[in-house]
């Protein structure tokens, strides 16, 4: 008898620890972020909680039910001018769980998600609402610009350089943090706006910014929001940090080979990625061998173009500032693995280091970050630039010639022909030598 009333009071000590447990899970705050093709709500939770999701009609609501939970307190409202909410309302439920109720100006898709603590956040619940009807007329948008796009290019054989301009983290994410608070997320957009306008003054180029505001992409979203611009160059600004803050400098990086071997695995083996186009080259209908030999070139001729570029850039940086280290590095970032558009990845400088974040903070040094990479974007487009677009259609370039390139090679790249480049360098044949330059004439 003695053993089944240990038994009985073992088991009610158990089952009244596990409910004061349920009771403990509390709601901190509420935080929302709109990014242009989601809104996302961000629960700061003490604990995780279960949790539910789901939709009203007439009118539109949101219903997220926490399990087991109070409110610390009231939640903020959202902007009265704010597109998809109207007021957020809460209420208890059982004498135990939380309702939480979002009056809706249009009709949204959810999708909701735990996350786990980090160095910034505990826990939290994620609810990103998707706008049914403005993603439709977005991708409608998307397919009339491309023809407009393709259009321009058959008509007038001239286009704009597109430089895709991606700000790393956003949103939820800030990234790294300097010693006096300065959120990685905040300097690295503004440097990347100030980027974008001195590319979109010079003719012939455009910038398409990845990130617009304080929100958060997926990195292998920028990577798709980079190819959907058919971007010809891709450039991630980030700020670094390290446990010792003395460490400073800016570098710039590139694909490392294990990341491009990896990547290229993965496209080949994904259906959906065999039938995105690699080098103008859809890969849906090559056989496994011919695929990937197909990849391997466009990967070999990316990378080469990401080396040069990145190279331009970093001797910019010297003279503005410390270089953590005079090469161009490599790494295997994911936002770097797309395998047709050149991509680099620069650190503009150790964000944790106090000196350099007083710098970052500074507009006048943003825009000297911002010069630095833009000059190193035109020298190298005015040397490499796209037979068809209005850079190289207007603009007499020269070519340092590299081991194995041929004068038919060089004319073919450009879209001229080997009589002309004979006639402006004065060639009495075709042999060209390593280290010679050679003036390209307009196409």
């Amino acid at each position: 008898m003695s053993k089944f009333i240990k038994f009985i009071s073992l088991w009610v000590l158990i089952s009244s620890a596990l409910v004061v447990h349920a009771q403990t899970g509390r709601v901190d705050s509420l935080r929302y972020w709109t990014a242009p093709d989601h809104t996302r709500m961000v629960f700061d939770l003490t604990t995780p909680v279960a949790h539910q999701v789901f939709l009203l009609a007439n009118p539109a609501r949101l219903v997220i039910d926490f399990k087991h939970t109070k409110l610390l307190k009231a939640l903020p409202q959202p902007p009265k001018n704010h597109a998809l909410f109207s007021r957020v309302r809460s209420g208890v439920r059982n004498n135990k769980d939380l309702r939480v109720v979002v009056d809706l100006k249009a009709t949204v898709s959810p999708k909701s998600f735990a996350l786990q603590p980090n160095k910034n956040y505990g826990h939290r619940l994620v609810v990103d609402l998707f706008n049914k009807v403005k993603a439709v007329n977005t991708a409608s948008k998307k397919s009339v610009k491309a023809a407009k796009t393709v259009t321009k290019t058959v008509k007038n054989k001239a286009r704009d350089i597109i430089i895709a301009i991606d700000a790393g983290h956003g949103g939820e994410d800030p990234g790294a943090q300097g010693p006096r608070g300065t959120q990685e997320k905040k300097v690295v957009l503004l440097i990347a706006k100030k980027l974008a306008v001195l590319i979109n003054k010079k003719p012939g180029m455009k910038a398409v910014m990845v990130r617009k505001g304080d929100y958060y992409i997926e990195l292998r979203k920028r990577m798709q929001i980079a190819r959907a611009a058919n971007a010809d160059l891709f450039i991630s600004i980030h700020a670094d940090a390290f446990k010792d803050s003395t460490v400073k400098g800016a570098s710039v990086f590139t694909l490392s080979n294990r990341g491009a071997s990896s990547e290229a695995a993965r496209w080949l083996a994904k259906h959906e990625n065999a039938a995105d186009l690699v080098g103008g080259v859809t890969l849906t209908d090559k056989d496994d061998v011919l695929a990937t030999v197909l990849m391997d070139l466009s990967q070999t001729a990316t990378k080469e173009a990401s080396r040069n570029v990145a190279g331009k850039i970093l001797k910019n940086f010297k003279s503005i500032g410390h270089l953590h280290n005079n090469n161009v590095q490599k790494a295997g970032f994911l936002v770097l693995k797309s395998p047709d558009i050149p991509s680099i990845l620069v650190e503009t400088a150790y964000i944790s280091n106090p000196a350099e974040e007083r710098k970052l903070k500074s507009g006048k040094h943003q825009s000297k970050m911002a010069r630095a990479i833009y000059k190193g974007i035109v020298k190298y487009f005015n040397q490499y630039a796209p037979a068809d677009t209005y850079i190289a259609l207007n603009s007499n370039k020269k070519h340092t010639i590299s081991r194995g390139e041929t004068l038919s090679g060089i004319a073919q790249y450009y879209g001229v022909s080997m009589r002309s480049i004979k006639s402006i360098n004065r060639l009495a044949g075709n042999l060209v030598i390593i280290g010679q330059v050679l003036k390209i004439p307009k196409g």
